[in-house]
């Protein structure tokens, strides 16, 4: 929890920089009607000077009929000091547009994507205001767009102060969007790297959103200059926003295991996921029935999408899911900050001016979040694997590497040394008269002896020598680096600890001990060859008295040995 408190506090930083000009403006004085046909702008500023219009205080949010002829908005400074330029914001930027009337008709009109402002503003509109125009009401016209309306602020100020204010902004979303970008970067080079579909639908959740705020405060226009999404932001951002709960609802799937930890709720999770695309495909059909369908549905879903991923990842969580709380903990924030949006947008909440940019602030906060939790979760899939790998790698009873394992790692050192004169040597070992202890004592006394053993020659081999159990009684070493005397010292030293258990095989004193066959690597020697020859020493040793060491060698005895058949040596050993 530390790290993350860490990692936002940069943005808390950047949110706090982004608001310091709250109250520097000066003083407005602001009123307003809707328009009506045959309005002139000479009429609205007459009816201002008569008190005709709605008052209202432009330093809060203010919202505005969502008619699709628009709003006349008046606003009243104070003089300017001499010689001050001074700047007219509208903060958050509308969807719409809005136009500045002087008293022979429009001086220009603003939108988000308009590429023409000579002073342009950053996640606000802007109008450089003339001296002409200063001492008098200034006269707006405001249009929104697809009738979607939303609260905004004006704030009249002295063009260094909205310099200043406008460049902490820009660092401000410069640095959140920047966060959330090299995390959806970073995660769609996992998700080719480990072929894991949770990182490409993080991946595409977070694009999503930055394409949602970044068309919403202006970002793609100004200063990224994004020009191909003139006339068609609304229907992108919307598409945007579906999108984004889809590729949600099916991160969540994978990252919070729901078929695992919330498996009732896993069919309308991913039913969301493909719902939204749907209504996506309806908006963008321009059938006007379908575009009034997919319009009428797409708030509600989105509302009980979010709240059903919410419910899911808790559920998960509850149950056992880590990853679900890191979910948890990166949605609370932003959806909370949505459902204050939204209800702002209604009108509430009008002196909250800052939830616009505390939802880019989030944005990146839950980024983050949901990338430290992408890298718990892969930090815990590789130790499941690993944990999985060293099960398949070791017995079961003894810990040492089983057969495969062994091979394996025998045939690599094999061929480290394959061009070198870097001796190795290959320890066959058998336990003698296994047979007759099990017989006597149960397979129980068996296992327990087998565990002893294998403690004893585990802790006389080096680390980089390689221990395992062939089969049954039967244990190999390879001894990397030492020469022929070495490794019959080691097998003689291995020999004496096992004796020196003392385990008991029958009833007239016969202890468990072991028969070791060495064989030195050759030049052309495979693994197979190699365990052959050990092998024939080994059963050399168990014709000629058991409990000792021997070196193979090629004589007609052993060579006629190893043609026995395997069963009829078993029962001699």
């Amino acid at each position: 929890m530390r790290r993350w408190l860490l990692a936002a506090l940069p943005l808390v930083w950047l949110l706090s920089l982004s608001l310091v000009h709250a109250g520097t403006g000066a003083p407005l004085r602001g009123a307003w009607r809707e328009v009506a046909r045959g309005d002139t702008p000479a009429q609205i500023l007459n009816a201002f000077k008569h008190g005709l219009l709605q008052t209202f205080n432009p330093s809060i949010l203010q919202r505005f009929p969502s008619d699709a002829m628009g709003s006349w908005v008046v606003l009243q400074p104070i003089p300017p000091r001499a010689g001050e330029e001074r700047v007219l914001s509208i903060y958050p930027a509308p969807l719409g547009s809005i136009t500045l009337y002087g008293d022979n008709g429009p001086i220009r009109t603003l939108a988000l994507d308009d590429f023409t402002a000579p002073l342009h503003g950053h996640g606000r509109l802007a109008f450089r205001l003339t001296d002409s125009s200063e001492a008098e009401p200034i006269l707006l016209k405001v249009e929104h767009s697809d009738g979607r309306a939303a609260p905004e602020r004006f704030e009249l100020q002295s063009l260094n102060d909205y310099l200043q204010e406008d460049s902490n902004w820009l660092a401000f979303a410069t640095a959140c969007f920047a966060v959330m970008v090299a995390m959806a970067l970073m995660a769609l080079c996992f998700a080719i790297m480990l072929r894991d579909m949770t990182f490409a639908w993080y991946t595409g959740y977070m694009l999503c959103y930055v394409l949602v705020q970044g068309i919403g405060t202006g970002f793609l226009f100004h200063p990224l200059g994004v020009s191909w999404l003139i006339g068609s932001k609304t229907l992108v951002s919307a598409s945007a926003v579906a999108l984004s709960v889809s590729f949600a609802a099916l991160f969540i799937n994978r990252f919070c295991d729901v078929s695992r930890y919330a498996p009732a709720l896993r069919v309308p999770v991913v039913a969301l996921g493909i719902t939204m695309p749907l209504i996506v495909l309806l908006r963008c059909s321009q059938v006007p029935e379908l575009v009034n369908m997919a319009q009428t549905l797409i708030d509600p879903v989105l509302i009980l999408g979010a709240l059903l991923l919410l419910f899911t990842a808790l559920v998960a969580g509850l149950r056992g899911s880590r990853q679900a709380w890191f979910f948890v903990i990166g949605w609370i924030p932003l959806l909370i900050l949505t459902a204050m949006t939204s209800a702002q947008a209604t009108g509430a909440l009008p002196s909250l001016d800052w939830l616009n940019d505390a939802s880019i602030a989030m944005g990146a906060f839950e980024a983050i979040v949901l990338s430290l939790g992408l890298a718990d979760r892969a930090l815990t899939m590789r130790r499941d694997r690993d944990t999985a790998r060293v099960l398949a790698d070791r017995d079961a009873l003894t810990n040492l590497l089983n057969r495969r394992a062994w091979t394996e790692a025998a045939n690599q050192m094999l061929a480290d040394v394959a061009n070198t004169t870097q001796p190795v040597a290959l320890l066959f070992l058998d336990l003698d008269h296994f047979k007759v202890l099990n017989d006597r004592h149960g397979h129980a006394a068996g296992d327990r002896a087998l565990v002893a053993v294998a403690e004893v020659l585990s802790t006389e081999v080096r680390p980089n020598d390689l221990l395992g159990r062939y089969g049954g009684e039967e244990f190999v070493a390879m001894l990397y680096g030492v020469n022929q005397e070495q490794a019959v010292q080691v097998a003689t030293r291995l020999c004496r600890r096992v004796n020196r258990l003392e385990i008991p095989v029958d009833q007239s004193n016969m202890m468990l001990s072991v028969s070791i066959g060495l064989a030195m690597r050759s030049m052309g020697d495979t693994l197979e060859t190699l365990v052959e020859r050990a092998d024939q020493a080994m059963y050399y040793v168990k014709l000629n008295g058991r409990n000792q060491v021997h070196t193979f060698e090629r004589r007609a005895d052993m060579v006629s040995g190893h043609h026995r058949s395997r069963p009829a040596r078993e029962s001699e050993r």
